[in-house]
């Protein structure tokens, strides 16, 4: 989608449709100088219920030859960057099927800069016009192709940088719908070369699995041997001419189980088609190197993501098998369920051990992370708290928001085993996504570490009810590394 930014009045604006904020007080400065020259028709509407002003509404009004959509914004003293994205979806939902432009003026009456205004309206209008029904012979489509923003032209540079950004999130979101028949490790491997040959200082490469068995990655290779379909340890590498902390790496490790059966020890068949949503962690990774480096950002980034199936089958790994993971920790099997933890031991390894010196993991790690956030925030576990900060403002920043969880050191008594090092799964039912950060803490290497766990806001098992949250794959996590790759170039 082309986004402009036209130093022009919302009246003389050239588009098929012009968003106006409707909010609780009624139509802001901005909405009332167009209104001047339509008679008055849109402050009629609103007045008569027509048009709402509660968040997420929108209605199409004609004008003569112009088509205006009043969007209802709430209070405007409770806008936030959520809100405007919110409604510029809401806007795209109204109109994008039979217009080709969507224009957006700049208001001034906002408790947000130019810069976050135009930002939240790229942001929502581009990831609202997404479209997850691409296998459906007769799919949502939309006809937009351009987003106009009446303003100042210095809005250009932070509404070209988000939609980019935007289009990176929609990718990822493509990896994570994609059905496990099309999307193996293989395919996501090649994903990750495509972006290496396509963008400058990004290089790519894909260990199988005699590369893994070769590595010592005995908890990937076991998670991987129920499937025919082979596993890939998928590595992503931007080196930037001018880093500007050349003795900093952030490495960003991702989980990428393309199917999840839960293996021997099986998951529900209800709702077991979602769990192609597992590589979530592993999608918003690669997207987000990419990303980076198409924005040019002067930071050195090593990703690292693990990727297989988890099926059963008579060559699957059982529970009180014990694994020797690449570090040499040794690991019983408890539940062959809890298998993210599993690949991301060994990519946390590789990660350290090839020079990351700063780590963040994303996965869809547990259940119970969304029984406690729902599908809005991810929790976030670091032993370093300055760097968990930095995760969590960089998420917040962004718009995928996450939130603190503790780590502390009785947890790690939990996962103890009577037989190995460690064990992949308490059969307490308490504080499994804290009993899941301890595990992760023991492969994670010196140096500074946070563990995301996405597994709310990763993959909407339904509808919010507005079309900037789509059922599926949101691409969470993009933004977040983005941002914080941004902070970290400084």
């Amino acid at each position: 989608m082309r986004v402009e930014v036209q130093a022009v009045a919302p009246a003389e604006v050239e588009a098929g449709v012009v968003a106006v904020l409707l909010t609780a007080g009624g139509l802001t400065e901005t909405g009332r100088t167009l209104d001047s020259t339509l008679d008055g028709l849109l402050s009629r509407i609103a007045q008569d219920g027509e048009a709402r002003s509660d968040l997420g509404r929108a209605r199409l009004v004609h004008a003569g030859d112009r088509r205006v959509v009043l969007a209802g914004v709430g209070e405007t003293s409770l806008v936030d960057a959520d809100a405007l994205r919110t409604t510029a979806a809401a806007v795209v939902g109204e109109a994008g099927e039979f217009v080709d432009s969507i224009a957006w003026p700049i208001d001034d009456a906002l408790p947000l800069s130019g810069e976050e205004q135009a930002g939240a309206l790229v942001e929502g209008t581009i990831l609202g016009a997404y479209d997850p029904a691409r296998w459906k012979q007769n799919g949502r489509h939309t006809k937009l192709e351009k987003l106009i923003l009446c303003g100042d032209f210095g809005l250009a540079d932070a509404a070209e940088r988000a939609a980019r950004i935007s289009g990176w999130v929609n990718r990822a979101r493509d990896l994570v719908n994609s059905p496990p028949n099309e999307m193996s490790p293989e395919q996501l491997a090649a994903r990750a070369a495509e972006i290496a040959s396509e963008l400058e200082n990004v290089e790519s490469q894909a260990l199988g699995p005699k590369e893994i068995q070769k590595q010592g990655m005995g908890a990937l290779a076991a998670v991987a041997q129920g499937s025919d379909v082979e596993p890939r340890l998928i590595v992503l590498r931007y080196e930037p001419p001018e880093p500007a902390h050349a003795d900093l790496v952030l490495g960003l490790v991702g989980k990428a189980i393309t199917f999840d059966t839960g293996g021997i020890s099986l998951k529900p068949s209800l709702k077991m088609e979602d769990m192609k949503g597992d590589m979530a962690g592993g999608a918003a990774v690669i997207e987000a190197t990419g990303a980076i480096a198409d924005l040019g950002l002067p930071v050195r980034v090593l990703s690292v993501v693990a990727s297989c199936e988890n099926m059963p089958g008579g060559h699957a790994y059982r529970p009180g098998d014990i694994l020797t993971a690449a570090n040499g920790k040794t690991i019983e099997i408890t539940n062959t369920d809890a298998e993210g933890r599993l690949v991301l031991a060994d990519a946390l390894w590789y990660a350290r051990e090839h020079g990351a010196t700063h780590v963040l993991d994303l996965a869809t790690l547990t259940g119970a992370m969304e029984l406690a956030l729902g599908d809005l925030y991810a929790g976030v576990f670091g032993r370093d708290d300055d760097w968990r900060e930095q995760v969590i403002a960089a998420g917040e920043a962004s718009g995928d928001h996450a939130w603190a969880f503790p780590l502390h050191p009785r947890y790690r008594r939990y996962v103890d085993s009577a037989f190995a090092d460690i064990k992949n799964s308490s059969d307490l039912r308490q504080g499994s996504p804290a009993l899941a950060a301890e595990f992760l803490q023991e492969f994670a290497g010196e140096g500074p570490w946070a563990h995301a766990d996405i597994a709310g806001p990763a993959f909407f098992e339904r509808s919010r009810g507005d079309y900037l949250h789509q059922r599926g794959g949101t691409g969470y996590g993009v933004r977040l590394i983005v941002e914080l790759a941004s902070r970290l170039s400084s």
